[in-house]
């Protein structure tokens, strides 16, 4: 009768010590990743064409557009693709096109499927509008400062052995209560452990928020048409990036990024697609990821321990997991516009939320992306479901 408390106390107390362990080196990674770091310097700066797919009217979708037509860099070309001529999203960039007629602003609109990945087929179209060696690619919902370009190429320039460098990013939610929640998922877990992993030399991190590389690189892994069935086509790129020999750096530039989710349907519709790509990169180490929601472990912990002889040492694990959880929740919040405070009370069921999350997405095989349902296989390709056709593949083109 002895042996089943005994075990459970072994459980609770483990919990514990991988919940606070996880919980302090997570917050110890993001603060050291903020400390400040020397600028690289470069001999040149060569011409960049920045790829901006997009795809419908997003909350702030100019002023994000116009922070990357205001870089301090010498010579630079944007170039926005769209795949229908009704999209909202066109009118914002024409906008942009008549403010700025000193650079080089493109608009593409080309309907053209390359694959199942819409987003990908787009940048496919656009790429041959593409003037310069030097390409960045970034998301629509992606806000960017002047020194922007300067700091994500200076890598590429530095060293020839740098395939691409990529940059973490800071979500920023829209008012919705949902937006709140899903922005802490990004902030207070995923970033941080991305952080993390990289601090301890795991090189598998790729965000769409940027994607800085060389035309060459690009060609010497097939080009973009190798992505364009693929649901985590950026985790791809850099998983062939990195086949060709060619290193990735996470550069210290810190992107804003939006997110807007306008229902709890939307919240869960987005994260178990992030929790199914996170499944399809690393299918072993998923089935253990459990084990970093840190403060649903140590409640676990606590209620096993709380009323055994060495509750004080628990207590203190479990307070130093706390801890180590608000350092996570606050940090992003110190030069942010938003209220310190607002989001305390959403902690737990944000923690709550990831978890079951987690729980759901063994159970799926198919995700729900821009208004189109896919199944994806264990390599992490798409296959639109039957009975929702894709779009006409045509190859019309207007500019």
């Amino acid at each position: 009768m002895l042996f089943i408390p005994k075990i459970m106390l072994l459980i609770g107390f483990a919990s514990l010590a991988i919940a606070a362990g996880y919980a302090v080196l997570n917050a110890l990674a993001v603060l050291i990743w903020r400390l400040p770091r020397r600028k690289l310097h470069t001999p040149s700066q060569p011409p960049v064409t920045v790829l901006k797919p997009l795809c419908g009217l997003e909350p702030d979708l100019y002023e994000r557009l116009r922070s990357f037509c205001q870089q301090d860099y010498p010579q630079f070309e944007i170039v926005f693709g769209v795949r229908d001529q009704a999209d909202p999203a066109c009118s914002v960039a024409y906008q942009l096109v008549a403010e700025f007629p000193e650079l080089p602003l493109k608009v593409v609109i080309n309907p053209k499927l390359h694959g199942d990945n819409c987003k990908v087929s787009n940048l496919i179209n656009m790429l041959p509008h593409a003037t310069h060696d030097l390409l960045a690619i970034s998301d629509s919902d992606t806000a960017v400062t002047r020194e922007y370009l300067t700091t994500v190429t200076a890598p590429l320039l530095l060293d020839n052995l740098v395939g691409l460098v990529t940059c973490i990013y800071c979500g920023v939610p829209t008012r919705p209560i949902w937006s709140r929640l899903g922005a802490m998922y990004v902030n207070e877990w995923y970033m941080p452990s991305v952080v993390l992993a990289w601090l301890f030399g795991h090189q598998g991190y790729v965000s769409g928020q940027t994607m800085c590389l060389r035309r060459d690189t690009l060609a010497a892994i097939g080009g973009l048409e190798v992505l364009a069935d693929y649901l985590a086509d950026d985790y791809r790129l850099g998983e062939l990036v990195r086949r060709s020999g060619r290193r990735i750096v996470l550069s210290p530039y810190l992107i804003s990024g939006q997110h807007h989710e306008m229902s709890f349907d939307s919240v869960i519709r987005h994260e178990l697609r992030w929790m199914r790509t996170l499944r399809t990169a690393s299918p072993a180490s998923f089935r253990g990821l459990f084990l970093t929601f840190s403060l649903p472990l140590a409640a676990l912990g606590i209620a096993i321990t709380a009323r055994n002889s060495g509750s004080g040492i628990a207590w203190v694990l479990f307070s130093a997991t706390l801890f180590a959880r608000l350092i996570l929740h606050f940090v992003h919040r110190l030069r942010g516009d938003r209220h310190f405070l607002a989001d305390v009370w959403l902690i737990p069921a944000r923690d709550l939320l990831i978890c079951w999350v987690w729980c759901r997405s063994f159970f799926i095989s198919s995700i729900t992306w821009r208004g189109g349902d896919f199944d994806v296989d264990r390599h992490g390709v798409m296959h639109r479901r039957l009975g929702r056709p894709a779009p006409p593949r045509v190859d019309t083109l207007q500019l």
